[in-house]
C-alpha cells in the first residue's frame, strides 16, 4: 500500500508523532526509561531495521536540533552560583573524563596498528560524552545536586577538548597545522566566548526590559540565540554543541526556573526535538555490519569496554576526591558514558579524512547504541535515589505547608507580582498559588463586581499556567478589603504573603495605606510588600538595608534565606547595608545560610546617610529591599516607617519591603500601638 521508505511528509511525521507517544508508554510498563525506548524505535522504524522511515536531511535536521536542544537546557539549568563554587571540581573531573579513557583509546588504537593521528583521534572519541540523561535528571529534581554540576560542567572540557583535538587532526591531515592555524583558533575562540558571555546578557536584558507581555516574541527570542550562538560556533571553530551550552549559559539569569518561558522551552524540546534526535541515533544502528565484518564487533565490544572502564574510574576518583555519596557517583557515571554528538561528528570526519574505515564507524555507532542504553538506565535509578534522600532531609523550619497568598486589584501588576511568587516558591513544594480578588461588599451590585474580579483572576490563572505551577483563586466580598484577606490568610494557612503597593497615601497617619497597614497589623506571617518597575530577571544588584537589632528577630533568618534564594534565581549581587550594626556579625549569620551567593557589606551610621549616599546613586538595574519590622516589635523604628515613601520619592527604581515572621504564640497585636482607623478604605489602594 505504501513504498518503504515513506517519502510523504505529512505522514513520515505522523508516524514520528505515534512513536514519540507510544514508545515511552510501552517502556514505562517494561520500568525502562522512555529515552531508551525512542532510540529502539529508531533502531526498528530505520534504514537499518523495517526500513520504514529513512534517515533524510529532515530527520537529521530535527535531530541536531534536538541535541543542540538538550545541550542549550542543561546550560540553562544549571546551578551558576554551585557551578562558580565548584568550578575547580568540574575541571578536576572533566579532565578525569576525558584523560582516562582518551589514553585507553589511544592504546587501543596502537595495538590495532593504527596510525597516530588515527589512535590520537579515537582516543578523543572515547574522551567525549553527551548528555543525553540529563532530561531525567532534570525530571526527578536533582540538576542542581553538586555531583550533577559537576558532571554538566565537565561537559565543557572535555567536549572541548574532544573537538579540538578534531580540529587539529583534521588540519595535520590537510597540512594546515601552522602558527597562522593556532593564532587563528585562540583568537577567534577567545572573541566568540567574550561575544557569547558578556552580550548576549546585555542584549538579553534589554529585550526583556522592551518586550514583556508577549510569550511567543520571548520564546522565539530565545531560540534566535540559540541557533546563532551555536552557528558562530562553527565559524570560531567548534561544534555547534558549545555554542548552545554557551548559548545556555548565557541566558541562566534571565530565565526563572519555575517561569513560563523555561516551561514552555522544556515543553517544545521533551516533546518534539529531543525525541527526533532519539530517533536519528537509533536509525545509525546497523547490526548485519556485526556479521558482516567480525572487526567491527572485535572493535565495538573493545571500545564499549574501554569507555565504560575509563568514564567509571573518572567519576570514581572524582567522588572519592570531593567525597560524594555512591549514589551521586553512579549519577556522574551515568551523564558522562552517552556518545552521541562529537563522538558521531569525530567518527565521520576521520572516515572522511580516510583515517579509519566503515567498519571502524559502524563499531562506534554500536559504542553509541549501548552507551545511550546505559546511561539513561543509570540516571534514572540513581537520580531517584538521590532525589528521596534530598527529600527526607528537614529543610523548612515550621511543619506548615508553604503557601503563597497574591493579593490582587490591578491587572497591569498580575505578571510582575506572579513572577515574584514563581521565584520565591519552593520547587519541590506542591502547593498552588492563592491570588485573591477582594469585593468591596456595599449592599448590591456585588454579583457584577465579583464577576469581574473572577476575569481578572483567570489571567492569573492563564499565566500561572504557561509555567505548570498550580493555582486555586480566591474571591472574598467583604466591607472591608484588609478584612477579606486577613480571613483568606488564616481560612488557607498562607505562611507568606506577596502584595503590590503603588507608593501613593490617601493620608499622612498610614504607613503603606490602609489596607496594607491592617493587613500587618493583624497578621504575623512573613509579608513581601513590593513595587516593582522593571522585570526581575534584569535586577544585577540588591540593595538590602538591615535595621539595628532584626537579627533578633524570629524570621530573620527565614527572611534571609528567601532573599538569598531570589538572588540566586535572578543571578543579582547582594549589596548588604548594616544600620548602626556590626556588619561581621551579619555576614557570618547571612553566609551560613544556603544559597552561596556574592555578598558586599556596608556599615551604615545614620539614617540619613541612605538617602545622602546610596539612594542618589541607585541604577534602572537595582532593586532595593528592606527587612523592616511591625510596629511594637523588636527592631522597629519609627524611620521604618518612612522609608518607603522616601525610596519612592528619591528613586523611581523596583524596591521590596519585606516583614519577616512574627512568634504566632506571642500576641503582639495589642502592643504594636498602631492607631489604624477601622474604617472602609478602597480596594486598590494597595496594588501598585
Amino acid at each position: 500500500m505504501f513504498d518503504l521508505p515513506v517519502t510523504d511528509p505529512v505522514l513520515i511525521f505522523a508516524l514520528a508523532m505515534v512513536i514519540f507517544l507510544i514508545a515511552p508508554i510501552i517502556m514505562s510498563k517494561l520500568r525502562i526509561p522512555g529515552i531508551i525506548g525512542l532510540i529502539i524505535a529508531g533502531i526498528i522504524v530505520g534504514p537499518n531495521g523495517l526500513g520504514i522511515l529513512d534517515r533524510d536531511p529532515t530527520i537529521i535536521l530535527l535531530g541536531t536540533v534536538g541535541l543542540l536542544y538538550i545541550i542549550f537546557i542543561a546550560g540553562l539549568e544549571i546551578d551558576l552560583d554551585g557551578f562558580k563554587k565548584y568550578r575547580n571540581r568540574s575541571v578536576i573531573f572533566g579532565l578525569l573524563s576525558f584523560t582516562i579513557p582518551f589514553i585507553f583509546g589511544t592504546i587501543l588504537g596502537f595495538l590495532l596498528e593504527y596510525s597516530l593521528p588515527a589512535a590520537i583521534l579515537l582516543g578523543s572519541i572515547l574522551g567525549s560524552h553527551t548528555l543525553l540523561a540529563y532530561p531525567i535528571a532534570s525530571r526527578l529534581g536533582v540538576s542542581k545536586n553538586k555531583a550533577v554540576t559537576t558532571a554538566v560542567g565537565g561537559l565543557i572540557l572535555t567536549d572541548t577538548l574532544a573537538l579540538l583535538v578534531l580540529a587539529v587532526i583534521a588540519g595535520l591531515k590537510q597540512g594546515d597545522i601552522s602558527i597562522l592555524f593556532w593564532l587563528n583558533l585562540g583568537v577567534s575562540l577567545t572573541l566568540y566566548v567574550c561575544f557569547v558571555l558578556f552580550l548576549v546578557p546585555m542584549i538579553g536584558k534589554f529585550f526583556f526590559r522592551s518586550v514583556t507581555s508577549h510569550s511567543s516574541m520571548e520564546y522565539l527570542f530565545v531560540m534566535s540565540v540559540l541557533f546563532v550562538c551555536a552557528y558562530i560556533a562553527t565559524i570560531a571553530g567548534v561544534q555547534p554543541i558549545i555554542g548552545a551550552f554557551l548559548a545556555g549559559l548565557a541566558l541562566n539569569r534571565l530565565i526563572f526556573e519555575q517561569g513560563p518561558l523555561m516551561n514552555r522551552i522544556k515543553f517544545v524540546g521533551n516533546a518534539l526535538f529531543i525525541p527526533f534526535f532519539l530517533l536519528s541515533v537509533g536509525m545509525l544502528v546497523d547490526f548485519r555490519v556485526l556479521i558482516e565484518e567480525p572487526l567491527a564487533l572485535v572493535f565495538a565490544f573493545s571500545i564499549v569496554a574501554l569507555v565504560n572502564m575509563g568514564k567509571s574510574l573518572a567519576a570514581w576518583i572524582a567522588g572519592k576526591i570531593y567525597q560524594y555519596s555512591n549514589d551521586e557517583i553512579k549519577v556522574m557515571y551515568g551523564l558522562t558514558i552517552p556518545q552521541a554528538a562529537a563522538t558521531l561528528a569525530a567518527t565521520l570526519v576521520g572516515y572522511e579524512l580516510g583515517l579509519f574505515s566503515l567498519a571502524i564507524v559502524n563499531g562506534v555507532i554500536i559504542m553509541i547504541l549501548v552507551t545511550c542504553l546505559i546511561g539513561p538506565y543509570m540516571v534514572e535509578k540513581y537520580s531517584r535515589k538521590i532525589a528521596q534522600y534530598e527529600m527526607a532531609q528537614p529543610y523548612q523550619q515550621s511543619a506548615a505547608p508553604e503557601r503563597i497568598l497574591i493579593p490582587l486589584a490591578n491587572p497591569k501588576t498580575i505578571e510582575s507580582l506572579l513572577d515574584l511568587a514563581f521565584i520565591l516558591k519552593t520547587p519541590t513544594s506542591a502547593e498552588p498559588l492563592y491570588p485573591i480578588s477582594v469585593v468591596r461588599g456595599n449592599g448590591g451590585g456585588e454579583e457584577a463586581k465579583v464577576a469581574e474580579a473572577e476575569r481578572m483572576l483567570g489571567h492569573a490563572v492563564m499565566y500561572a499556567s504557561g509555567a505548570d505551577i498550580p493555582i486555586r483563586l480566591l474571591t472574598r466580598v467583604d466591607h472591608n478589603p484588609s478584612s477579606g484577606i486577613i480571613r483568606a490568610v488564616t481560612d488557607t494557612r498562607i505562611s507568606m504573603i506577596i502584595v503590590g503597593w503603588n507608593g501613593k497615601l490617601s493620608t499622612p497617619q498610614r504607613i503603606l495605606g490602609g489596607v496594607i497597614d491592617q493587613v500587618l497589623e493583624q497578621t504575623n506571617q512573613m509579608m513581601l510588600v513590593t513595587k516593582l518597575t522593571h522585570p526581575l530577571n534584569t535586577t544585577k544588584r540588591m540593595i538590602l538595608i538591615l535595621p539595628p537589632m532584626v537579627y533578633r528577630k524570629p524570621g530573620f533568618i527565614q527572611s534571609i534565606q528567601t532573599i538569598k534564594r531570589m538572588a540566586s534565581q535572578i543571578g543579582a549581587v547582594i549589596v548588604c547595608l548594616v544600620i548602626k550594626g556590626d556588619q561581621n556579625h551579619y555576614k557570618k549569620l547571612i553566609n551560613d545560610q544556603k544559597p552561596d551567593i556574592p555578598i558586599h557589606y556596608e556599615r551604615i551610621y545614620k539614617w540619613k546617610d541612605l538617602e545622602r549616599d546610596y539612594f542618589q546613586q541607585l541604577k534602572n538595574d537595582d532593586l532595593i529591599l528592606v527587612i523592616s519590622a511591625r510596629r511594637g516589635t523588636i527592631a522597629w523604628h519609627p524611620y521604618l516607617e518612612k522609608l518607603p515613601r522616601e525610596i519612592s520619592k528619591v528613586s523611581q527604581e523596583s524596591f521590596i519591603i519585606l516583614f519577616p515572621e512574627e512568634n504566632e504564640n506571642i500576641d503582639l497585636r495589642g502592643t504594636r500601638g498602631t492607631s489604624l482607623p477601622k474604617t472602609v478604605l478602597p480596594d486598590r489602594e494597595y496594588e501598585n
